[in-house]
């Protein structure tokens, strides 16, 4: 009997987990993190104070405080058995990096005591000759430094059998080059705050500081750990490279929002319950549309705060799924045939009085700061979209968007009828004439209370729809570090914001303080114009129909299906202006061929598995079954006449077989001479032809393979087949 084989028969007996204890989420809420009430508790009063304005970016942390908070910071993580400290920092892999020291230090020629100084909690030194760095650094400049970043929580990561205290950090090299996803992050979180308080102070809503908030919707695959153990795609690659459809999928669309499976119900209670120790406020949680895939959505949180604790979600439910006998993917596209995983990104402005910018409900009586913003969003969508494509851009994502179930590559913005209405009276009439108020729904149905309706609907097939109080940018890929795509949003949303300002004010010259009439005058004109400009990033209908490829051209939107193509934004004069004193022009070349260079990687192992998988696993197979049929067949040729064999059914299925196999040879051959060709280049010419030229050749030998598959006894086959995968959990 096969392995395979062996373990769809062992899977009746199910991995659980014992749960401990009865705890509820608001007594265990920050449990291992640094939180304020634990700095006001034990901290003095002048050294509290001046670590909460460090952390909304008001002060700079006083460095007289430092060793002050290291001990404080010290003697809290000891108490909770915590051993070892590590600067946690982002470097440029989509992944989180970490290097561990232990809280000792000789006191005596034969002893050590526990020790943490204010100089080892704000500052690090990892190597960082091995990270990518786009030509930065070389592999002999080796020196990199890790900085504390007050603005995200410290806390306490629970691993093995211990503890250790991760302190979030920046990453830069010797030089001072930028390394790392968190400092373009955080520059463009305050361009965005001094534009946006710039735009208060002229509206007169009252602040003292502004920033983003995110929330960000986690989709993931979740299948058998002992099945993706004998897939050596998902091992290697989190996806398949391999398999037919099976033969039901998510047709019925019985899995969207159905019940959840109990196994993976209690998998979902566990990563939960780590998160909220870890002060992760996760939310919502429910079965995707795709079999087997699912989906966690957190409350609204400052956005870099919110990014450091999605990157720590993850790494949750990929170690914690382990311990329930299962695998977490995070790939963008797992499977064929069925739904890819996203993370959408809602997007929203607050300000320190608790004001969300993009609620207009929130200042019923002086929102115009709302239209502004309204129209400074679609400027800057419209006038940097391939750059948005650029921030989503990767291999992996490449296979989800502009499928059906995902946002085209097409850039464009959903606002619904009634804020679509309100733009084009302003653009035909000036000043709106009418008020919108939100109504509410009559179902005819005595028993069920009055429903409120919103102002808009939402459409799911847009890669940017406003919704309410927010816009949820769609495209982000569900195993990505979102700090990239935000920071260009931040970052285009104030460069537009500020042009409209400018000409505001211009207009305003002569009147330092005008009145709301006349500033509301003078705010539509200018409105007028850039509502116009942008008109054309509008869109209300299907976004995955033909009709709006079409329209899309004719309105000179990018339809920009492969990524390295709009990685060659990264470095054109329009984007170097807009990254002013966020990243220089070398930096911004540096992400690009990064970018390139891991996209190239990405494909290159794809195609390196596919084959590899052919020739050891499914070819012999193949052959085997085909030695099998032929035996059988000429048996039955012993019994039947030459001529009357050759006719037969079982004649024609084993020369189509054998052709089956003729065809899989021919592709892997094709595309393993493309492969090699390919890799003789450099990364950037490397990337466009992967995503090309060998894109097609491993989907030409796929669906050779996934044919053959259909056609081979079931018995033999050696790796796990989809309707195992998504439904066996």
């Amino acid at each position: 009997m096969s392995v395979r084989k062996t373990i769809l028969m062992e899977m009746g007996k199910e991995h659980r987990v014992e749960k401990n204890g009865q705890e509820t989420h608001s007594e265990n809420f920050g449990k291992y993190t640094f939180s304020r009430a634990l700095m006001q508790k034990m901290l003095p009063r002048d050294v509290y104070r001046n670590i909460l304005q460090a952390m909304t970016g008001q002060v700079k942390l006083n460095p007289d405080y430092a060793d002050t908070l290291a001990v404080a910071i010290k003697e809290w993580a000891i108490s909770h058995g915590a051993t070892h400290y590590c600067h946690w920092f982002q470097p440029l892999t989509d992944a989180s990096a970490e290097k561990h020291d232990a809280f000792i230090e000789w006191n005596a020629p034969d002893g050590v005591i526990e020790q943490f100084s204010g100089k080892q909690l704000i500052q690090g030194e990892p190597d960082a000759s091995s990270f990518p760095s786009g030509g930065l650094r070389t592999t002999y400049e080796a020196r990199g430094y890790t900085g504390w970043d007050p603005s995200s929580p410290i806390f306490l990561w629970k691993a093995g059998d211990g503890l250790t205290l991760c302190i979030p950090s920046i990453f830069f090299s010797w030089t001072g080059a930028v390394l790392d996803m968190k400092i373009p992050l955080l520059r463009s979180e305050e361009r965005l705050n001094q534009t946006v308080l710039r735009l208060l102070h002229l509206t007169g809503l009252a602040a003292h500081y502004i920033y983003p908030t995110l929330g960000l919707e986690q989709e993931y695959f979740v299948i058998d750990r002992s099945l993706r153990n004998l897939r050596p795609d998902i091992v290697l690659l989190g996806k398949t490279v391999q398999g037919a459809p099976s033969p039901k999928g998510q047709e019925l669309q019985d899995h969207y929002f159905g019940s959840v499976k109990d196994r993976i119900l209690a998998f979902m209670q566990a990563f939960e319950s780590a998160a909220i120790e870890l002060a992760i406020p996760v939310k919502t949680r429910h079965n995707e549309v795709a079999p087997a895939q699912h989906e966690v959505a957190p409350v609204f949180e400052k956005a870099s705060t919110a990014i450091d604790h999605n990157i720590l979600l993850m790494e949750l439910m990929r170690r914690i799924s382990q311990q329930h006998g299962l695998a977490c993917l995070l790939h963008e596209k797992p499977f064929a045939a069925i739904n890819g995983s996203g993370k959408h990104a809602n997007w929203s402005l607050m300000t320190d009085t608790g004001v969300n910018l993009l609620d207009p409900s929130d200042t019923p009586s002086n929102n115009m700061h709302f239209l502004i913003l309204l129209t400074a969003v679609l400027h800057a969508v419209h006038r940097h979209s391939a750059l948005l494509r650029a921030s989503v851009g990767s291999a992996s994502n490449d296979y989800r968007l502009g499928g059906h179930e995902a946002p085209p590559a097409i850039l464009s913005v959903y606002l619904g009828q009634e804020l679509e209405d309100l733009l084009n009276e302003i653009e035909e009439k000036g000043i709106p004439s009418t008020a919108r108020i939100k109504g509410s729904y009559d179902l005819g149905l005595a028993l069920i209370p009055e429903l409120s309706k919103d102002n808009t609907d939402r459409n799911r097939t847009s890669p940017m729809a406003f919704t309410g109080n927010k816009f949820e940018f769609r495209a982000v890929g569900s195993s990505s570090n979102p700090a990239f795509p935000l920071t260009v949003l931040n970052l285009i949303v104030a460069e537009s914001l500020n042009l409209v300002l400018n000409e505001i004010e211009e207009r305003l010259a002569g009147d330092p303080h005008p009145t709301p009439e006349t500033l509301l005058q003078t705010a539509i004109l200018v409105l007028q114009k850039f509502i116009k400009e942008s008109k054309g990033i509008r869109f209300a209908g299907d976004n995955y129909s033909e009709a709006w490829v079409k329209e899309a051209r004719q309105r000179g939107l990018p339809n920009i299906q492969r990524s390295p193509e709009a990685f060659k934004s990264l470095t054109a004069p329009q984007t170097i202006q807009l990254f002013d004193k966020i990243l220089t022009a070398e930096e911004l070349a540096s992400r690009q061929d990064v970018l390139m260079e891991h996209y190239a990687h990405h494909l290159n192992i794809e195609a390196k598995l596919l084959i590899d998988i052919f020739r050891t696993q499914i070819l012999p197979v193949a052959v085997y079954y085909q030695q099998v049929m032929a035996t059988s067949f000429l048996q039955i040729k012993e019994v039947l006449a030459p001529h009357q064999f050759h006719s037969t059914k079982q004649a024609l299925y084993l020369r189509h077989y054998n052709e089956a196999i003729e065809e899989c040879l021919r592709a892997i051959e094709e595309l393993e001479k493309e492969r090699q060709q390919t890799c003789t280049w450099p990364f950037a010419e490397q990337a466009s032809i992967f995503s090309q030229q060998v894109y097609q050749k491993i989907e030409k030998a796929r669906h050779a393979i996934d044919h053959l598959e259909t056609l081979t006894d079931d018995e033999r086959w050696p790796l796990p087949k989809y309707r195992e995968l998504l439904f066996m959990v």
